[in-house]
């Protein structure tokens, strides 16, 4: 695990070594044990290296070919590279260290650009050919590695994190405004727009090259992978899936567990985290846990349920794990802001200073962490979502109802009066046909309840799951900590494709009932949390963990910011945001925006995602001033 940065100058004027050197000291949290830099010509490569697999200085990067044709810097952790290793050997390859980090420069080297397609794990990487002079840049499938680019004038740049792109002193930062209102809609960003104009993220499972042997380069992207959620042709017995799940889970826990330093894990009370802990024990008694839990004497409501430290800690007990706890309380959010937005850089999904505190607690004891990230999406964690689109009567139909649910901080109808100030910069942006846009590649029939699910999976996983994964490479690589996550293994992710609806969903039937029937009285229940969803893995992790763990009601990883901001944070609020020189003001109309938080501490609207994303974006407008 570590951090990448390049500069190419297209116009053939070599490479600052100093400009190369501010860039990788930019990102020198992501890899404290090591730098290397390669420069020949018009190309510099940068790298910071986080040492976990071989730890000796045979793994440092920049690292070059046998032959001295390839270059390669890399970020990530390839999990099948002893398989590939030896294929590798096979066919004549030589090794000179045990790091992932050869296996990946020599599969390249054999295989050329298909190699990515042979890697199960996470990555971001960079190739440059001496020969060709042709550049190669990928991500992994699932986006858990970013890897960010911009072209300005003849200067091509590409990083694992903007701020190594905006360390070049002739990079100048501005806002993109469009991309400003993609994220106000979503609380996310489903195009490949930053909130820097000029700055990409490359897409999950894609591959983009630059040749400099052409006369005038551009870079082209390649989709070598994608999801595809559809339900089998032939469907196995149930109990079948079961036991091939049971297998498939054990082996990607295992398989993560390869690493030459101590490795934890989260243990957040539910059942995706606890069951990676209880394999996990297996192999690693006396493992280290973390929690992070709730102050909640101000809480009411749903939020009572936020804290999940007992459960985590009866998990500890059964499964014998060294566990570590942090309770955070209002103070410690409005604290680590400053911190928070320097090292997130634009804000995605959810309330994500909970995950920093989790990663700062678990990099003092482990440089490697273990993450449940990915449960949900694959196998149907969220019903209440699927259920407002489920029974449609075609695809315009469902997405008009989805995309209805995914306004999460702005209403359409209020989105022109709060971007007044920059309204006729914004006007075009057509949010409802971004939604739309994420299924082009999901050719996935549309005739059954069942084929609606599938297409809420995979928007999920290609936009909210995303989102999560960039959050928490930034939030874990700021403490110099690896996170890794079993249920995004390859073996694994094409299993829960081809799994049934019906043995991810209890209720499906019931709800499909109601919204034929009964249209007037759908119950209200099935639109809130539910102990639905995830029922093949309830009942296979029934075998691991105990058994209020996997009948429980669903619960994330949240903070009770609802009644904190009304009440111990709302003076914090106001300094921020009820200031009319705010910097998220230049952008956002004062009038509007005070009136919907007005909403919200008046206790006539939930706003926390709305505020929330307020003070961060502010946070983070204020810093690049």
């Amino acid at each position: 695990m570590c951090g990448l940065a390049g500069l190419i100058n297209l116009d053939g004027a070599p490479v600052s070594p100093v400009k190369l050197e501010a860039m990788t000291d930019a990102i020198a949290h992501r890899g404290p044990d090591g730098e290397g830099h390669w420069i020949e010509g018009p190309v510099g490569l940068g790298h910071r290296r986080l040492a976990i697999i071989d730890l000796s200085p045979a793994g440092n990067q920049p690292m070059i070919s046998a032959d001295g044709r390839y270059v390669l810097i890399y970020n990530g952790e390839v999990y099948n590279f002893r398989e590939l290793r030896t294929e590798l050997q096979a066919r004549g390859h030589a090794f000179h260290s045990t790091t992932d980090s050869e296996v990946v420069l020599n599969a390249l080297a054999e295989w050329g650009d298909d190699a990515v397609s042979r890697f199960n794990g996470m990555f971001a990487l960079a190739l440059w050919d001496r020969k060709t002079k042709r550049l190669l840049l990928a991500r992994d499938r699932y986006g858990i590695k970013p890897l960010y680019h911009a072209r300005r004038g003849d200067r091509f740049i590409f990083a694992s994190e903007q701020k190594a792109i905006t360390a070049d002193p002739g990079f100048e930062r501005r806002i993109d405004r469009r991309a400003l209102l993609e994220y106000f809609t979503f609380q996310n960003i489903f195009t490949d727009r930053t909130l820097l104009e000029d700055v990409s993220l490359l897409p999950p499972g894609h591959t983009a090259t630059l040749d400099l042997g052409r006369a005038a380069p551009e870079l082209e992207l390649n989709q070598f992978w994608d999801y595809d959620f559809r339900e089998p042709d032939a469907p196995d017995d149930d109990e079948a899936y079961r036991e091939e799940l049971d297998r498939l889970f054990r082996q990607a826990v295992n398989r993560q567990l390869v690493t030459d330093v101590e490795l934890g894990s989260y243990l957040s009370g539910g059942m995706d985290s606890g069951s990676i802990t209880a394999i996990a024990a297996q192999s690693y008694p006396y493992m280290k846990t973390f929690t992070c839990g709730f102050d909640l004497h101000s809480a009411s409501g749903l939020e009572l349920a936020f804290d999940e430290r007992a459960k985590a800690e009866f998990m500890s007990y059964r499964f014998r794990t060294e566990h570590y706890e942090m309770v955070l309380k209002a103070g410690d959010m409005e604290r680590v802001l400053p911190r928070l937005a320097r090292h997130l850089e634009e804000p995605r999904v959810g309330q994500s200073y909970p995950n920093f505190y989790a990663a700062q607690l678990a990099s003092r004891f482990v440089k490697v962490v273990m993450s449940g990230a990915g449960g949900d999406e694959l196998f149907g964690g969220y019903p209440w979502r699927y259920y407002r689109a489920v029974v449609n009567d075609d695809f315009e139909d469902y997405v008009e109802k989805y995309y209805g649910f995914w306004q999460r901080l702005i209403p359409n109808e209020e989105v022109r009066q709060v971007f007044r100030p920059v309204w006729s910069d914004v006007e075009g942006v057509d949010t409802r046909a971004i939604f739309q846009d994420v299924f082009h590649r999901h050719a996935a029939r549309l005739d059954r309840p069942e084929d609606y699910i599938n297409h809420s999976l995979y928007f999920e996983a290609k936009t909210f799951l995303h989102g999560l994964l960039v959050v928490e490479d930034k939030l874990s690589m700021a403490h110099g900590l690896e996170t890794r996550v079993p249920f995004l293994d390859n073996d694994l992710v094409d299993f829960a494709m081809r799994c049934p609806v019906r043995l991810k969903l209890n209720n499906l039937a019931d709800v499909v009932r109601l919204n034929e029937n009964e249209p007037g009285r759908k119950r209200r229940s099935y639109f809130e949390k539910t102990k639905d969803g995830k029922q093949i893995l309830r009942d296979v992790m029934a075998r691991h963990i105990p058994e209020e763990i996997t009948s429980a009601t669903k619960q994330g990883f949240s903070a009770p910011d609802a009644s904190w901001f009304k009440g111990e944070s709302i003076e914090f609020v106001r300094r921020a945001l009820f200031d009319r020189d705010a910097p998220v003001y230049d952008y956002l109309d004062y009038d509007a925006v005070t009136g919907l938080m007005n909403q919200h501490l008046s206790g006539e609207q939930n706003r926390r995602l709305f505020i929330w994303s307020l003070l961060n974006v502010n946070e983070w407008l204020g810093q690049a001033a």
